[in-house]
């Protein structure tokens, strides 16, 4: 194993265990992506890239965990509640994709923009998708490994906010699963259960899980930096993959989707407005 010091930040020989850490999960990942990639070649859809995203975390955590030597109560924490959500939402996104006869259509519009998509996808999708994985991921990279901080208050709250969110992004997911499942809302807009609240719940959910790892892997505010994982996770839902390119989406598949946006938050849940 690894000899990888408990606050690796700030004791000596910081910037080797750092860059350790960092290109283990990045040569980990990198083998796995690679692989789907081939996949995808043969299959000749990449949608079921969107499964791992959550998956990655866990292998992340789990590649963390076996290379340090160091079974401390946060390093639990940190590896059961990445596991239970990566297998959560994995499991979900995975059989939402067996569940879909063509790949999805963010992917075709690419594979029409570029003509060369399916080796262009290594990088553009694939590669992308494992770099993000491992930057996102860094509070449970440094979190793992610090064992001299006692568990606190901080620790406390984190655990609060991903519970509040895994259950926020759990239930979503399940009432919006069985609204798809019943054909007579073929076209309809959802917004029954958290979604009469938020037209997003499932992001939202998904920020507080991740703004709780963090706050478990902060601890005595020596990983304070991977506060960068959090704040590109949150970025990233709001700005780019998630909430933007969605509503786009949407507003021009439903003509009530208009409607559901003037007496429905955005994306913290809040009582529908009149």
């Amino acid at each position: 194993m690894l000899s990888v010091p408990c606050s690796p930040l700030l004791q000596k020989g910081s910037f080797l265990t750092a860059f350790s850490l960092i290109g283990l999960n990045l040569f980990v990942v990198g083998v796995i992506v690679v692989c789907l990639w081939l996949l995808s070649l043969r299959l000749k859809d990449v949608s079921f890239v969107d499964a791992f995203w959550p998956i990655g975390f866990g292998v992340v955590a789990w590649t963390t965990y076996l290379a340090v030597d160091n079974p401390h109560p946060r390093s639990l924490l940190l590896l059961g509640f990445t596991t239970l959500w990566a297998l959560r939402l994995g499991t979900y996104l995975l059989a939402r994709w067996l569940g879909e006869p063509h790949e999805d259509k963010r992917y075709q519009a690419m594979r029409r923009n570029r003509p060369h998509f399916a080796w262009q996808s290594i990088y553009v999708v694939f590669g992308l998708q494992g770099s993000l994985i491992v930057i996102v991921g860094v509070p449970v990279i440094f979190g793992i490994t610090n064992a001299e901080a006692p568990l606190g208050w901080i620790d406390a709250l984190g655990v609060l906010l991903f519970t509040a969110g895994f259950m926020i992004e759990s239930i979503s997911d399940s009432q919006l699963a069985a609204f798809r499942r019943d054909k007579t809302n073929a076209g309809k807009v959802m917004d029954q259960g958290l979604w009469a609240w938020s037209r997003h719940p499932n992001y939202f959910g998904n920020t507080l899980i991740w703004w709780g790892l963090f706050l478990i892997a902060v601890s005595d505010m020596a990983n304070l930096w991977t506060v960068v994982g959090p704040i590109l996770m949150t970025w990233l839902i709001l700005r780019v993959s998630g909430v933007v390119m969605l509503e786009k989406g949407l507003r021009q598949s439903k003509s009530d989707y208009d409607a559901y946006v003037a007496r429905t938050s955005a994306f913290v849940p809040l009582p529908p407005r009149k």
